[in-house]
């Protein structure tokens, strides 16, 4: 599906796509590789920005909920306001690696919905994820990971910073505001789910290590581990003068 000529002249006229991340100080590395990835891959201009609470504290105040597993579990729903409620806005966790040209995501939606993701349907098959942090169950499960947003959907305009301070957890990652027909799917293989699913396809375009990242000593021989660690290796690079 090719990007919707309306949707298209918003990207051009600020000549980005604006890619929010989720920052968490636990993961650091995770945050860079992930940027990498979507550098590495792109062939429009890319703007990165991290959710990262430190730099949001004039704007979102939200109390910590003891069952949240990362520091941006309730601030990636601040991406609409953050984007002035324009054009489009991509989230992403920062457990994830990009194979591919960010560019296809775009061509991958319907604009009219007022977000797009992977709609995945399953029950986790641990009760314990990395750090030993528990695994919680519930309705729409990791649909929230990765969200094409369309900031300018009059439906998105409910998600301020007041609201995401106020809403519950299952209000926020279940999308209660829209309605089902609001949300467009994504296919799986946007939001690959390691060790969640088995038998990828070999077109994953994106990694989620949900369970825990290669960068974590118990899951360092996750899938796609090797793919991860040449990606590191290409963030501590620099060229140095040979010696004559």
């Amino acid at each position: 599906m090719a990007v919707n000529p309306n949707l298209a002249h918003e990207i051009n006229a600020s000549n980005k796509v604006n890619i929010y991340i989720g920052y968490d100080p636990k993961e650091t590395i995770a945050f860079h590789t992930m940027v990498q990835s979507i550098i590495e891959h792109a062939s429009i201009p890319v703007s990165v920005t991290p959710i990262n609470l430190r730099n949001l504290e004039t704007v979102f105040q939200r109390e910590r909920d003891p069952k949240q597993s990362n520091e941006f579990s309730f601030s990636r729903f601040l991406v609409p306001f953050l984007n002035d409620y324009k054009g489009v806005g991509i989230f992403f966790d920062c457990d994830m690696m990009l194979r591919t040209d960010i560019k296809e995501l775009l061509d991958a939606i319907n604009p009219e919905h007022a977000i797009s993701v992977v709609q995945h349907s399953y029950t986790p098959r641990d009760d314990v994820k990395y750090l030993g942090t528990v695994q919680y169950a519930y309705p729409r499960k990791n649909w929230s990971s990765v969200i094409v947003w369309n900031c300018a959907h009059p439906s998105n305009r409910k998600v301020t910073p007041d609201f995401v301070e106020t809403a519950s957890g299952l209000e926020l990652h279940r999308f209660t505001w829209l309605k089902d027909e609001e949300i467009g799917e994504l296919p799986v293989q946007w939001n690959w789910l390691v060790g969640e699913y088995t038998e990828p396809p070999e077109d994953v375009k994106n990694v989620h290590w949900t369970l825990g990242g290669p960068y974590f000593n118990e899951y360092a021989q996750a899938d796609y581990s090797d793919e991860w660690r040449e990606l590191e290796k290409r963030i501590n690079y620099c060229a140095q003068k040979v010696s004559s």
